[in-house]
């Protein structure tokens, strides 16, 4: 199968799981509505879906190491959809967060395998990468139109229809799958053999950006939505609108990021965008009035520039732990910021939501301080 088709593939099957990462959030003012859940409570069922993904994720990356699970792609994509799908209709809370949970394990376990077959298929091209990133950008993107149309229209008893995507999804990834497994019978297939040294301390400060970078996105997609709703002026719809520009913002930034990096170095792009985010958290949470979309999208591309730069660097720092660097950056430093929450919650309740989401102003202040201490590592194979 040629390589562009089969990085196509694997981006919209990256779609239909990711979406079910944005759809937590974009359920959460639907149960503030239908079951007067807090603040508290809300982000309890977001650290439900970060928190067993994120204890998940280094265990399903070290066994992608060891053994190539190609399979897992389709089966974790149907977790992940029944998961949310069931939490609607779950009849109360413990359910919710049960359900939730489970859909956090199913994205968690598809991240790693995901990871080092896109690089495989990929053959390190940042080009490609980003692609295949995009699709993840898009699936969050998608998450509040989705669960609007569906959610809004009928209410929390018609959640059951969000499993559709990860149906589509699970059939999707089966071509690919099925070509890549061809070079296997002929003795050249299964894991990539690991080559090069790793420098585990880089991976570290690496992995610490992406947990600052995880913390500022998860908080606000979580109340980003809240919070429009609450300035003067504001609304459901209001609401909606600045959570789909979060989102969508990502799949430009993920694309630019990309091709960024065949211009300049990764970490110097990673060094910059998010010295640009940190001017545009900070408008997003003092600057008054509409301009609020327009430091939203600014965010959202700026945290989402690094992103599929940050995989591959997590990969070339790991060369022999492909798998768990894949994880790592690419799912459980994204996931890991939702355990977070929880605090901005409180601390909302206690003050004002503005007064809880100002600290995240100093989250990608805090990636730019690390990026400026990595290096560019020579990487396996040409990326184009």
């Amino acid at each position: 199968m040629p390589r562009n088709r089969s990085i196509i593939m694997l981006s919209v099957g990256h779609a239909c799981v990711d979406v079910y990462q944005g759809a937590v959030a974009s359920l959460v003012p639907f149960f503030v509505a239908e079951r007067a859940y807090g603040y508290a409570a809300v982000s309890g069922i977001v650290l439900a879906a970060s928190l067993l993904s994120s204890v998940a994720q280094p265990v399903f990356g070290a066994l992608t190491d060891r053994w190539a699970m190609p399979w897992l792609l389709p089966v974790s994509t149907v977790l992940g959809g029944l998961g949310i799908a069931l939490s609607g209709v779950s009849g109360s809370y413990g359910w919710t967060l049960a359900f939730v949970a489970v859909s956090g394990v199913g994205v968690a376990a598809y991240h790693p395998e995901s990871a080092r077959v896109a690089r495989r298929v990929s053959a390190g091209s940042h080009t490609a990468m980003s692609w295949f990133s995009l699709g993840g950008n898009l699936g969050f993107a998608t998450a509040p139109l989705m669960v609007g149309a569906v959610v809004a229209w009928g209410g929390l008893r018609l959640s059951p229809l969000l499993v559709v995507p990860a149906l589509v999804g699970s059939v999707l990834c089966l071509p690919v799958l099925r070509a890549l497994d061809k070079p296997v019978r002929g003795g050249s297939g299964g894991a990539v053999a690991a080559a090069g040294t790793d420098d585990t301390a880089s991976f570290v400060k690496l992995a610490l950006a992406v947990v600052c970078r995880s913390i500022v996105f998860i908080g606000l997609s979580t109340y980003i939505a809240l919070y429009a709703q609450a300035r003067p002026g504001g609304s459901t719809a209001a609401g909606t609108a600045a959570l789909f520009l979060l989102y969508l913002g990502g799949a430009v930034g993920s694309v630019l990021g990309g091709h960024l990096a065949d211009r300049w170095d990764r970490v110097t792009v990673a060094r910059w965008s998010y010295l640009v985010t940190v001017a545009a958290v900070a408008g997003v949470v003092f600057v008054p009035g509409p301009a609020l979309y327009l430091f939203v999208a600014l965010t959202s591309v700026g945290l989402y520039v690094p992103f599929s730069l940050q995989v591959t660097l997590g990969q070339d720092y790991l060369p022999t732990r492909v798998g768990t660097a894949g994880g790592i950056t690419l799912g459980l430093t994204v996931s890991v910021g939702g355990l977070v929450t929880p605090l901005i919650g409180s601390v909302a309740h206690a003050t004002s939501l503005r007064t809880a989401l100002a600290p995240l102003i100093l989250m990608p202040a805090l990636s730019w301080l690390l990026f400026r201490t990595l290096p560019e590592p020579t990487a396996p194979g040409q990326h184009t």
